[in-house]
Formats: structure tokens, C-alpha cells, sequence
């Protein structure tokens, strides 16, 4: 049978772990062609300094199903960038998806004002999250559009409808997060004439790899941890908003999103798509909802 995806290319920018990984092991269970990068590989780390490697998501996506073809890129470099969408362009001759899930800070500064912040690190988060984006999309956005249809994902944290009202605990990383919301509006407008769309899109309470050694806790007893974080309940894993992006590019009436700020919570109830355990959490709808009423909410009821 063939799949969804098994004759499109898939750019996963930022695909060593996490949601960037969960995206490409979905891409490639529908079938496609995922071009990884990232920082660190098997014989080389980068500042986050993580076991994850770009090797072994591609051979994710190759167990999949699809065809996982790992490069290491700082996506700060201008001519890495240049050269991956060089190759790119050689090997297929095409791009159809684009997501950018680039970030790669090494640590926030919680509850610091500008003013009481480690000021070089503060910018470095800035250029991380959002020049690198920038970047890769200068790049890579005109190979996009040489084929009808194309879609562009800035992968962010948080919906315009909560980070537009909440303060994200950090000065510099509520900054990055406005920025990529904006990113996805303004890619947008800009797409929209040569056919092609763009958005954000965030995922909920991901329990990443970092996220789950942070709790002490593997992904098979991730619930272990709700009992001292009772809102982790609604956590999700990377490959449910991996199935909302897989959503996205097999919908034939993708323009509809242009612009917009997405949820996988959201779309997995317009898509139907579950997560691996078959729910459907819906993070964003319960943080708004359990501030709105003032009051603790069962989290366990938005899944």
C-alpha cells in the first residue's frame, strides 16, 4: 500500500530529539523522505551536551518507514545552510515540507528580569530560536516553492491565545516564543501567493527526553510523576504533534491553517490523530482553562 507521503521531502531542521525528533519519525511512517540535522552526531557533541544524535533519529525514520538522511548543520552557519539545501536540491530536486524546530539553549533563566539575566547568554538564546530560523528559511523556502502545495511548520511553545496573555517566566524566552508565533503569521502572508502555507504549530506538555530524566522518569512510567506535578498529567509525546504535522501535509485543504497558531490538542480533534496510547491531550486548552476558572483542574480530563 502506498503511503501518504512516499513521494515528498521533508526538511526537519532542529531533529535531533524531541519534538523535532517525534516529526520525523512520523514523516517518515507516512512514507516520506526526512532530510534530520542538527548539532550533534556519533562523533560529535554539541553545547547541549545530550546522547541524542541525528544518526539515530534518521535510523528511526527508517524503521518507520520512510528515508532518514541525517546532516550535521549549525543552523547559525550560513554556508551549512546553504550547502544542506544545495544537496538537498541535487538529491531530489524538490522540498514540499519545512519545519523548523531549531532551538538548542542549554538553559533558562526563570523568574530573572532583563536586568537581573546573564546578558551574553540572553542573546544567545535569541539567536539560537530565532536566527537560526530566519536562516534556514532564506535558504530553503525557494526550493519549497518550486513545487505547488508546499508547507512550512515553525514549531514554537505555547498557542497566540496563551502566550499573548502569559508571561513565560523569562524575559528572553518569552521574547523567542513571540517571535516564532509571529514567524509563522508572516511566513504566511508571504507564501500565500506562490500557493504554498505556512504556520506555527506547538505541541503540548512533551515528555521529551530531557523532560523525563528532569522527572526521573522513562516513558513507560512517566504517570509516576504526577504525583508531584499533578498538571503532567495532560503531558503528551513527541510523536503525537509528529501525527498533527503528517495531518497537515496530507490535507488537501491545508491553506485553511495560513498563518494561524495551531495545537496538536487542537488538531488531533479536527484530524482525529491520537497520541501513542490512543488519547488525545489537549495541554494548551487546560492551561487556559485552569486559569481562567482560578482553580485546580483535573488534568487527567483533557486526554
Amino acid at each position: 500500500m502506498k503511503l501518504p507521503l512516499s513521494n515528498k521531502v521533508a526538511l526537519v531542521a532542529g531533529a535531533t530529539r524531541g519534538a523535532g525528533r517525534g516529526i520525523a519519525v512520523q514523516l517518515g511512517a507516512a512514507g516520506a523522505t526526512v532530510y534530520v540535522t542538527g548539532r550533534t552526531t556519533k562523533s560529535s557533541k554539541s553545547e547541549m551536551n545530550r546522547p541524542e544524535t541525528i544518526e539515530e533519529t534518521a535510523s528511526l525514520v527508517d524503521q518507520a518507514g520512510g528515508k532518514g538522511i541525517a546532516i550535521q548543520v549549525d543552523h547559525l552557519v550560513l554556508d551549512q545552510v546553504q550547502s544542506l539545501v544545495n544537496r538537498i536540491r541535487k538529491e531530489q530536486g524538490c522540498l514540499h515540507i519545512l519545519v523548523n524546530d531549531i532551538f538548542g539553549a542549554t538553559r533558562i533563566e526563570w523568574n530573572k528580569t532583563v536586568w537581573e539575566s546573564d546578558l551574553e547568554f540572553g542573546l544567545h538564546t535569541l539567536r539560537l530560536a530565532i536566527d537560526t530560523h530566519a536562516i534556514t528559511s532564506h535558504f530553503a523556502i525557494p526550493l519549497l516553492l518550486q513545487t505547488p502545495g508546499g508547507l512550512v511548520v515553525e514549531i514554537n511553545d505555547g498557542t497566540a491565545e496563551y502566550n499573548n496573555t502569559n508571561y513565560r517566566n523569562s524575559f528572553f524566552y518569552d521574547l523567542t516564543k513571540a517571535a516564532v508565533l509571529r514567524m509563522g503569521f508572516s511566513l504566511g502572508h508571504e507564501l500565500k501567493p506562490h500557493n504554498a502555507t505556512a504556520l506555527s504549530l506547538t505541541p503540548g506538555w512533551l515528555r521529551s527526553e530531557a523532560m523525563l530524566e528532569a522527572f526521573g522518569v522513562t516513558e513507560e512510567n512517566w504517570q509516576d510523576a504526577i504525583v508531584k506535578v499533578p498538571g503532567f498529567a495532560v503531558s503528551e509525546t513527541p510523536a503525537y504533534v509528529g501525527r498533527a504535522v503528517v495531518a497537515l501535509a496530507t490535507d488537501p485543504n491545508l491553506s485553511r491553517w495560513n498563518g494561524q497558531s495551531l495545537s496538536s490538542g487542537q488538531l488531533a480533534k479536527v484530524y482525529g490523530f491520537t497520541d501513542i496510547d490512543g488519547s488525545q491531550p489537549d495541554a494548551w486548552k487546560y492551561m487556559m482553562e485552569s486559569q481562567d476558572t482560578n482553580s485546580t483542574i483535573d488534568a487527567t480530563n483533557y486526554r
